[in-house]
């Protein structure tokens, strides 16, 4: 476990992309890769001058934060929700849930297992090292969890040939994600994080049968009790064994849109119990938003685990008060335990490139306030 102060600071991960690194993704322009690192840097300086404890690149070298792998492993196509509309089951469900969505057809990307999968290059392990050469701070490194890749992954018309069901193709995703990991742990990085939005996706609309576009290619059962099971078991055999890194998993209910009216609402309490099964050191959430429900259901976590509370909103304008941020988070401490709280956003503020929640003048204002709350806790003023 990584030696930190207490109540450290950290973002979920993402950070707004310039138009002009997103144009030079597009056209893949030769100077992209430097355009990159300049970017990377770019978002470590502001992390850093706002009294960020733990750090990341910004996901400046992603599309989005998962499409990106479709780049660093054979096998990966990525297409977007529109080319997915001709190879879904239910072709008039998914176009009708793409029209209730408010997110254009065009503009998510998602991996789509069309082959073999194989690492052509490291998954985020170079990004690592690029950026612990310029930075002293403890670093975060994030991926996308083995359930929502496996899910969203496996689309039936595409994948079966190489992957005749979705547990073969779980089973070579969890050996991919392993092997980053153990390098990650092995070279000394102090946080690695699994992006697992889908899980709320479960709880909260599973049972309806409704879905949100995060598992584009709807592959699931009508058990979500099943997939929970089955996301549990995932995540277990992912980080088996694993030590020197501390083993996060990051869960939301979608950051595509301003409009709280399309995004999942409903507390973590049905999820709680599959979480405390995980063999994770921390568990990132979200509670800025009202529709997270009530913060004292994490004491069903297990008492070793360190919560990354999310305590200001990266879709919104305005900037919280950071008394306010504090008392939020001495009173979840009465629960848990100072030594095991961390502050940060709910999520990201540029999860989808082209898409970002907020702009970095506003998201750079949120950091400065959850570090200005940070202060008055560890100086007991709060």
């Amino acid at each position: 476990m990584p030696s930190l102060p207490p109540f450290p600071v950290t973002t979920v991960g993402s950070w707004p992309r310039t138009p002009e690194l997103i144009r030079a993704t597009k056209r893949k322009a030769p100077e992209l890769e430097a355009m990159r690192d300049e970017a990377c840097l770019a978002s470590l300086r502001v992390q850093e001058a706002a009294g960020v404890d733990i750090v990341t690149d910004g996901e400046q070298r992603r599309d989005n934060f998962f499409s990106f792998l479709s780049e660093r492993v054979e096998g990966f196509d990525c297409m977007s929700m529109a080319d997915l509309l001709d190879h879904v089951e239910d072709k008039a469900g998914f176009e009708a849930l793409l029209q209730t969505l408010d997110v254009p057809a065009y503009s998510i990307r998602n991996n789509v297992a069309v082959g073999k999968l194989r690492a052509i290059k490291p998954l985020v392990f170079d990004d690592f090292l690029f950026l612990r050469k310029h930075t002293d701070k403890p670093i975060k490194v994030t991926l996308p969890g083995p359930y929502l890749l496996t899910r969203s992954a496996w689309v039936q018309s595409l994948s079966s040939a190489t992957y005749p069901t979705r547990e073969e193709l779980g089973d070579d995703v969890v050996k991919l994600l392993r092997a980053e990991l153990i390098q990650l742990a092995e070279a000394g990085c102090e946080v690695v994080q699994f992006d697992e939005p889908a899980l709320t996706e479960l709880s909260f609309a599973g049972k309806s049968n409704t879905h949100t576009f995060m598992c584009a290619a709807l592959a699931a059962n009508a058990d979500p009790e099943g997939e929970l099971n089955y996301a549990v078991e995932l995540m277990n055999r992912l980080v088996e064994g694993v030590t020197g890194t501390l083993k996060s998993m990051h869960v939301c209910r979608g950051n595509w849109s301003r409009d709280e009216g399309v995004l999942l609402s409903g507390s973590y309490d049905e999820l709680i119990p599959y979480f405390a099964r995980m063999n994770l050191d921390m568990f990132v959430l979200e509670y800025a938003t009202e529709r997270a429900g009530d913060p004292a259901l994490l004491k069903g976590l297990p008492s070793s685990a360190h919560v990354g509370f999310g305590v200001v909103n990266p879709r919104t304008d305005e900037i919280e008060d950071p008394v306010a941020i504090a008392r939020r988070v001495r009173a979840l401490c009465e629960d848990l335990g100072h030594e095991r709280v961390q502050l940060n956003p709910d999520c990201g503020f540029g999860t989808f490139a082209e898409r970002p929640m907020n702009t970095a003048e506003v998201a750079r204002k949120k950091l400065e306030a959850l570090a200005q709350a940070s202060r008055l806790l560890r100086s007991g003023e709060i």
